[in-house]
């Protein structure tokens, strides 16, 4: 991501660059149509579909001397607009913490091209990584997940989720959306393209594929076990960024990164490998949510198992990266002080030089020599 420069200089309307200077302005109108489609009779059921939750199901329960009513929500078409509408919205945050945090702390840090890109980059993921984690734990917390794991794959298919699961999901694909459009409105380099749409792609993948398979207890617990480990490291390179003699948080980082990956392929294996294949439910159901199969099962598994060896991969050469840099490092470290010391051997070697010349060249050397 370059530094964008304000210049005097208006560019051409619906040019490149007029684009990109103005994107937060115009996706800011586009969301604005939205809201402003509630005021009116005629819009407000198309505005609805995109701004508010959608597929709610009322259930009474008797918790109690009466009876509740509580409001669960499933999943389907109508999710994609949703999607759409915040996917906007994650635009405009985007826009907002880039301008009025990440730039002005450029500014004062003066940072080169290649950390201005970086810094960027964990400046926008460690704020979503922070909400997202604690929004997530909050969940994990209320659902009573963490205290009674058998609630992952217990009552399968698990089609109805309550409010804040189901906005959870819908924020989560919003936001990773919202990253391919930003790879132009940011001026990605070519080179840094192939790279981040891998990584935006898995987690649309593994988001969506825990959405649609009705895995979503599963996918919410990974995803905010994720999501802790790659905040903590991008934590990690901002600090780094401000000293680079700060460097243990990489440290606890790659410690948490193997714990991280070891959890994850554990529970996925408890919940899809025996919690799923010993449940009650067997067989594909489209109508009712359940694709508890033999196939759908092992899909899952090696998606998962895929992912955490191609992490793991990547971890290992990011490792030996740092390790190779550190060992250079100390290599030039060293290489100053041999030259001081020959340099110094050098002078004093002239000087003697120069002494013992002169010497031989004195009034007294010449009489001595012709006695």
């Amino acid at each position: 991501m370059g530094i964008r420069k304000k210049n005097n200089k208006n560019p051409p309307v619906l040019s490149h660059e007029f684009v990109i200077q103005n994107h937060a302005d115009i996706v800011s109108c586009v969301a604005m149509v939205f809201l402003l489609g509630l005021m009116f009779e005629v819009t407000s059921k198309v505005a609805v579909l995109f701004i508010t939750v959608q597929y709610n199901v009322t259930i009474s329960t008797t918790e109690g001397p009466e009876e509740s009513p509580v409001n669960y929500f499933h999943h389907g078409l109508k999710d994609l607009a949703t999607v759409f509408f915040y996917m906007l919205v994650a635009i405009i945050m985007h826009a907002i913490i880039q301008e009025y945090v990440l730039d002005k702390i450029n500014r004062k840090m003066h940072f080169s091209k290649t950390k201005h890109s970086k810094f960027n980059e964990s400046g926008q993921l460690s704020a979503f990584y922070l909400f997202s984690c604690g929004w997530g734990a909050s969940i994990l917390l209320s659902e009573n997940f963490l205290s009674n794991p058998v609630t992952l794959w217990e009552g399968y298919p698990h089609t109805l989720m309550p409010f804040q699961m189901k906005f959870f999901y819908i924020c989560q694909l919003g936001y990773w959306l919202h990253a391919l459009p930003e790879l132009y409105f940011q001026k990605t380099k070519k080179e840094d393209i192939p790279r981040q749409l891998v990584y935006i792609s898995l987690y649309l993948v593994h988001i969506a594929g825990a959405y649609i398979l009705n895995l979503n207890r599963l996918g919410l617990v990974l995803l905010v076990l994720h999501y802790f480990v790659e905040l903590l490291f991008h934590v990690s390179r901002l600090v780094y960024f401000s000293n680079d003699n700060r460097q243990t948080g990489f440290t606890v980082w790659a410690i948490l990164f193997v714990l991280g990956r070891l959890l994850t392929l554990s529970l996925s294996v408890l919940t899809v490998g025996f919690g799923l294949a010993g449940a009650e439910q067997q067989g594909l159901d489209l109508a009712a949510g359940n694709f508890n199969v033999l196939f759908v099962r092992i899909t899952v598994l090696a998606t998962i198992c895929v992912t955490q060896a191609f992490m793991m991969w990547k971890f290992i050469n990011f490792q030996l990266r740092r390790w190779r840099e550190h060992a250079q490092a100390q290599t030039l470290k060293k290489k100053p002080v041999t030259t001081k010391s020959k340099s110094k051997k050098d002078k004093a070697n002239g000087v003697n030089g120069a002494l013992s010349s002169n010497g031989a060249d004195s009034p007294r050397a010449r009489k001595e020599k012709s006695s």
